[in-house]
Parts: structure tokens; C-alpha cells; sequence
């Protein structure tokens, strides 16, 4: 990462960066209580840095009463007891820059806990702090307009104790804060300021693109026959969502000029408005998360999904490519917190199948341009958990959602199977560190079931096999930071009416890069682009198919990076 201000070949040094995501509940146990912890991390970390990534994310660790599993925050300058205390923080801190590595923080200021202070003190319509959320009278004996929330039912919650209402676009425990105050967003940019003060070297932005509203708070419009309305196009993206994160970065990140990364979760967000976001002249954001790719395969809703269509899939994630080709930066994920295991959602997830189809899914995604992020467990080839049951589930969003249907009479075994497939509880059963009875997480009983195929597929099995994920993902890391046309190619796409392969070239001066993936479980045979026969193979995940003069031959699951001098 050299002095962590410029990347190989020129520009900000995280354009050829690698992120890790630790979700810390899901991660190390050291104390044996059954819920992951900074120390547990700590110890953990050499697992990380061998892989040679550049930076650790690290999901909420702040006071929190645990509604949404840390996303509503009780204090802002603080840390849970069951993460560990600041001690334990900075130890880890130290811990991670030792390595090299820088560590980001997760940044929700969207809302916050119905716990935290400052929404206390804004039950009182007489304090100051009265509008630093989004109180409001009742409209008609009930809530103030007819939005409905991220997380089912209404998005207003009502206080008896006053007769009003308060905003929550998620859970009625995670009340929105009101931007529009001059006040709240200098405390938040101190708060900020006091974290970058300790060390932390940026932040991830939960839902940043919800924090300016319109002002108004008009119904949104309803679709079919379900009581709340579309809400989204007064506060996605909203009003002055750009006047705020430019003060944000004038406040806060311009002071620390080279040393940060900023990423902004932004849903709903189009190709369109994330030129501006990350366009470096606007100083505003480094990178955002889009979700367009993530929701290709969601039918009525995330919890009826459908079979992806591969050629989709390059539509979507192609468009990005060229929408910010010329200004701005991509953001590259599979998999996250909030997302289900890539490997069972669009690879195969068997055990013929695994090492394989999770390979093939990195090595394309990697390949791209943008900034790759790797969400913990993802580079063991870990997948899906087996919830049989609405008892495995520990998720507020699958609950509520489970809840909500069965209100309106549809059968529990009808709504499973979508909670099966695409809810976040997959995402957060405990790291697979070995084979042991819990997987090495914990000593105790854990506070979401280890996947019973720890057994075959975890860390020590992996750091020992040369042929497993785990060193496949070493192996495209040292390719982005060693080989300048992954971070800094132009990029084209082949074969985009293909159902089977993935293939794209990249090009930097005189070097360009030929990636190939086969997205099936069958040998696929395609013409092989002209020049690149002979080519050398800089990066593959196992014995390939027979080769054939001038086509391109994938095993089942295969990848392929190709380099050639041009």
C-alpha cells in the first residue's frame, strides 16, 4: 500500500485497495458469551492481513440496545460491552495499522437509537433538541403522511405522552434524524472529528442518501391495494443530499487530506446521481453501494426471488462500468451484512460445485473496475445457513416480514423459502474458523447457530489447501496491486447476450487483461476473441477444459484471467 496516500500506478490509494468486512457479532468470541468481540477480532487478525487486503471495515460496535443488530445507536462516542470498551478498540486500532492495514468505521447517522440522548431529550416539544428528528402533529387522528417503512407497517411511530408523531424509516427503535437542523449536523461532524481523532482512517455511510427529506413530508404514491404509499422519491436521494455531504466533507474529511476513505450505502441510487456523489471535483463522497445488481433477482419484492438472468447481470454491472468510467468510482460487492452468501445465491453451492463456483464469482467481480469488497467468511467459500424453521431466524427484517404475512393470511410455508434464500441471517452465522463443535467461534452457545458444514469448509482447512478460496482470494489481491491495467484499465464487455459466460477485457497502456467466467454447471465453448490465442493465463481456479483452436473452452464454474501485450 506504500505511504497509503497513492495507488500502484498513480491516484488515491483505496482506487487499488481491497476492503474486508468483519460484522463483529458473527466474527471472533474471545470471553465465551456467544457473541463476537473486539479482543476475539484482534486475535483474528493476522487471518486478514494475510490475505493482503488494505483496509478492515468494521460494522457498529457503538452502545446499542441490539433492535437492528447495531444499526440503532444509543452513543456515538462509545462501544457495546459486549464488543469489548474504547481500551479494546484502540488496542485493535494499533492492532490493524501495525499490519499495515488502515480500519473504517461504520458511520449511521440517518438515525438513531429511540435510546440515544438525543431523542430523549427531543420527547420534550419545548427542548432544543426538539428538532433534531422528525416530529409532527397527527394529520386526521392518525400519522402525519403515508409512508410505509424499510422494515413493514408504518414509518411513523406515535408518543402518547405528547399526541405526536416521529419519522422511522426503519424500525420504530431507529428514529430518523432531522438533517435540516444546523445543530445536529455539527454534532455529528464533531462526533466525526472525535473518531478520526482517535486514529480511524474513514467511514462507511449507512443509507447516507436518506438523510435529506422533503421538508414537506408529501404522501408518497400507493401501489396496488396495500395501505402506505411509496414514500422513497422525498427522501431517496433528496433534496439537499448534496448540499450536506459537501459540508460534511468540508468539515470533516478536507481536514485529513489523503489518508481517508468515504463510501456511502446509498439504495436506490442511479448510475446518474453517483457521478456526482464520487466525482472528486464535487468532494463529496470517494465511492458509493449500489444495490441494482443486488436486486436483479428479486421477483415481488427481496422475499420472492426468481432465477438471475446472467445477461442481466452485464447489463447492470456493464452500465456502472461506463457510467463511471470517465469520473467517479465503482464500489465492487457480492456479499455484505445485509446480502445472502454469493456462492448459494448465484453460484453452486454443493460440495462438487463450491471451491469452484465461489472462485469463479471472485475472479469476476475482482477483475472489474472499482474498489473490491470482501465480506467476512465470503473467502472460505461459505453459504447460506439451513433455516428450517421461523425459530432460526434472528433477523428484525425476516421477522417482521414473516409477521406481516401471516396477518394477511398467507400459509408459513409460503413464506420460508423467501426468508430462506434471501434473508440476512446467512449472512451473519459465526465465521468458520475450524472444525470444532462451534466452529472455533465461541466456547459458549452462539447467538445465531454455526453452519453445520464447518465441518468442511473453514479457515484451517482452507490456509491449508493451495487450491482452496482462501488462497484464490490471495492471489487476485496480488494481482490488483501488482498488475496497474485491473485498478486503472478502460473496460469492454464481450458476449453481452451470453446466458453462460461472463467476459470482459481490460486495458491499461500497453498491457490488456481477457476475464473469463463460466457462470454454469456445464462445459461452455465460445469463439475466443481474435489476438488472444497463446495468450498468457495470468490467473485461473483449477485444470481447465480441453482447449479447441481458436475458442475459448470453460469447465463448469471456471475463470480465467488472460494478459497480452498490445
Amino acid at each position: 500500500m506504500g505511504d497509503g496516500t497513492e495507488a500502484q500506478g498513480g491516484g488515491p490509494w483505496w482506487k487499488s485497495a481491497v476492503v474486508y468486512q468483519v460484522y463483529p457479532r458473527s466474527f471472533a468470541d474471545a470471553n465465551g458469551d456467544g457473541v463476537g468481540d473486539l479482543e476475539g477480532l484482534t486475535g483474528r487478525l493476522d487471518h486478514i492481513a494475510e490475505l493482503g487486503v488494505d483496509v478492515l471495515w468494521l460494522s457498529p460496535v457503538y452502545p446499542s440496545p441490539q433492535d437492528d443488530n447495531g444499526y440503532d445507536i444509543s452513543d456515538y462516542q462509545d462501544v457495546d460491552p459486549v464488543f469489548g470498551d474504547l481500551a479494546a478498540f484502540d488496542r485493535l486500532l494499533a492492532a490493524v495499522h501495525e499490519r499495515g492495514m488502515k480500519l473504517v468505521m461504520d458511520l449511521v447517522v440517518n438515525h438513531t437509537s429511540d435510546e440515544h440522548p438525543w431523542f430523549q431529550e427531543s420527547r420534550d416539544p419545548d427542548s432544543p433538541k426538539r428538532d433534531w428528528y422528525w416530529w409532527r402533529p397527527p394529520r386526521d387522528g392518525g400519522a402525519p403522511n403515508n409512508w410505509g417503512s424499510f422494515f413493514s407497517g408504518s414509518a411513523w411511530a406515535h408518543d402518547a405522552t405528547t399526541d405526536a408523531y416521529y419519522l422511522h424509516l426503519f424500525s420504530p427503535k431507529q428514529p430518523d434524524l432531522n438533517w435540516e437542523n444546523p445543530d445536529l449536523r455539527q454534532a455529528v461532524y464533531a462526533m466525526m472529528r472525535w473518531w478520526l481523532e482517535r486514529g480511524v482512517d474513514g467511514f462507511r455511510m449507512d443509507v447516507i442518501n436518506l438523510i435529506s427529506k422533503n421538508p414537506e413530508l408529501p404522501d408518497g404514491v400507493r401501489h396496488g391495494d396495500g395501505p402506505y404509499g411509496d414514500g422513497s422519491p422525498h427522501y431517496v436521494c433528496g433534496p439537499r443530499i448534496h448540499d450536506y455531504l459537501q459540508e460534511l466533507h468540508r468539515e470533516v474529511i478536507a481536514r485529513y487530506p489523503g489518508r481517508l476513505l468515504t463510501v456511502g450505502e446509498m439504495p436506490g441510487v442511479t448510475v446518474e446521481q453517483a457521478r456526482l456523489f464520487t466525482d472528486p471535483r464535487r468532494a463529496e463522497l470517494d465511492m458509493v453501494f449500489q444495490f441494482e445488481h443486488v436486486g436483479l433477482d428479486h421477483g415481488h419484492g427481496k422475499f420472492d426471488p426468481r432465477p438471475l438472468r446472467l445477461t442481466d447481470l452485464k447489463a447492470s454491472l456493464g452500465r456502472w462500468q461506463t457510467g463511471l468510467a470517465d469520473v467517479g468510482w465503482n464500489s465492487l460487492y457480492w456479499n455484505n451484512h445485509d446480502q445472502p452468501r454469493v456462492v448459494s445465491r448465484f453460484g453452486d453451492d454443493g460440495p462438487r460445485h463450491r471451491t469452484r463456483s465461489a472462485t469463479m464469482l471472485a475472479t469476476v467481480l475482482h477483475l472489474h473496475r472499482g474498489t473490491p469488497y470482501i465480506y467476512q467468511g465470503e473467502e472460505l467459500g461459505m453459504a447460506n445457513a439451513p433455516l428450517r424453521a421461523i425459530e432460526d431466524f434472528r433477523d428484525i427484517e425476516s421477522l417482521n416480514h414473516y409477521a406481516q404475512e401471516l396477518r394477511a393470511g398467507t400459509r408459513p410455508e409460503d413464506i420460508l423459502p423467501g426468508l430462506r434464500a434471501m434473508g440476512r441471517d446467512n449472512a451473519r452465522t459465526p465465521m468458520q474458523w475450524d472444525a470444532s463443535p462451534q466452529a472455533g467461534f465461541t466456547t459458549g452457545t452462539p447467538w445465531l447457530s454455526v453452519n453445520p458444514d464447518h465441518t468442511e469448509v473453514n479457515a484451517t482447512a482452507a490456509r491449508a489447501d493451495p487450491d482452496s478460496v482462501y488462497h484464490h482470494y490471495r492471489r487476485l489481491i496480488e494481482l490488483r496491486h501488482n498488475e496497474p491495467a485491473v485498478v486503472h484499465g478502460d473496460f469492454t464487455m464481450l458476449l453481452p447476450d451470453d446466458e453462460r459466460i461472463y467476459a470482459f477485457t481490460r486495458r491499461h497502456g500497453s498491457t490488456e487483461l481477457l476475464a473469463a467466467g463460466n457462470f454454469t454447471g456445464e462445459t461452455v465453448t465460445v469463439d475466443m476473441p481474435d489476438g488472444w490465442e497463446g495468450a498468457e493465463l495470468v490467473l485461473g481456479n483449477g485444470p481447465s477444459a480441453s482447449a479447441a483452436p481458436g475458442r475459448l473452452v470453460l469447465a463448469p464454474w471456471e475463470a480465467r484471467v488472460h494478459r497480452r501485450t498490445v
